[in-house]
């Protein structure tokens, strides 16, 4: 259970605790209210925003993308509102790092008070008590219980692009408070980023009009690691991943970093018994360390 009011944090801009990242943007809130610890630091903080009539490959796409970003250290930062919001915070929370290592905390930045009488959208109640409880961040410029308005929205998105080193969009229409967010993030000097769609879908025309414009296009976390270059950190999860493997798996894996096999070379380099080959193979893949190109594994580098 979150103790309320008695958690409440209040960061001053003069406070050695206040994120120099957000002091470099033009007109930074005077003050910060906090429910949970802020990550101290913040080079690897990184905004997931959309619309909140998400589609559900929408949703997919952010949960996915965040929870990814989160496993590699990323501290994800949105607004907490429905749709891609959510799902941003909700990936970031899913992620686990090998041998339970630290992984990227989730902040949510909000357009209205922190307090349990005054978050907003009240749906989101129980995930802002799951952020705080998870070590992650609920903040706000405004008074702990100041009801949401229209204009503080708006007003709330340039602290999540201000905190941030890249935004990502990943659903919006042309007129989207995301949209707002990509430019104040252009304003501020931050990469902007974002995902293809359908030229049908009044969802996509958003990002699509941001990529036509020069945002970088988005269609898998590789694209955000090569543009922040931050490849490394991948390189880095998989060398931690394979630290935690058992022997048997060490082996299949050794065998497949030679030279790509299908399943049948790997059983004869081996000799392990194929039922447990396709176990162990499919772990590999779910951990990012192999991968499947026209029936042969192979190792990624």
């Amino acid at each position: 259970m979150v103790t309320e009011l008695s958690d409440i944090k209040i960061i001053k801009k003069s406070s050695k605790d206040y994120p120099e990242i957000l002091k470099e943007i033009s007109g930074p809130p005077k003050q910060l209210y906090i429910r949970g610890n802020l990550p101290k630091n913040h080079d690897l903080n990184f905004a997931i925003v959309g619309t909140r009539a998400a589609s559900e490959y929408g949703k997919m796409l952010a949960f996915n993308i965040s929870k990814e970003l989160a496993e590699l250290g990323f501290n994800i930062i949105s607004g907490m509102a429905l749709g891609i919001d959510a799902q941003a915070h909700l990936g970031a929370l899913a992620a686990k790092g090998p041998a339970c290592r630290q992984v990227g905390a989730t902040i949510a930045v909000l357009g209205s008070g922190i307090s349990d009488s005054s978050i907003y959208p009240r749906e989101n109640l129980k995930l802002a008590h799951k952020i705080i409880t998870s070590g992650g961040a609920v903040i706000s410029e405004y008074n702990p219980d100041e009801k949401s308005e229209i204009w503080y929205f708006p007003e709330r998105n340039r602290i999540v692009s201000g905190l941030s080193r890249g935004v990502l969009v990943v659903e919006a229409p042309e007129k989207s408070g995301a949209l707002i967010t990509a430019r104040l993030a252009l304003e501020q000097n931050r990469d902007v980023f974002a995902v293809p769609g359908s030229i049908f879908s009044k969802n996509s025309a958003g990002t699509n009009y941001l990529i036509k414009n020069g945002a970088r296009l988005v269609a898998g976390v590789d694209d955000i690691l090569e543009e922040l270059d931050l490849t490394k950190l991948k390189t880095k999860k998989i060398e931690n991943v394979k630290q935690e493997l058992t022997e048997e798996e060490k082996i299949i894996l050794n065998a497949i970093e030679r030279e790509p096999s299908d399943v049948d070379k790997i059983c004869e380099v081996t000799k392990v018994p194929v039922n447990k080959i396709l176990s162990i193979i499919s772990v590999l893949e779910i951990q990012d360390i192999i991968k499947n190109i026209g029936g042969k594994f192979t190792a990624i580098k």
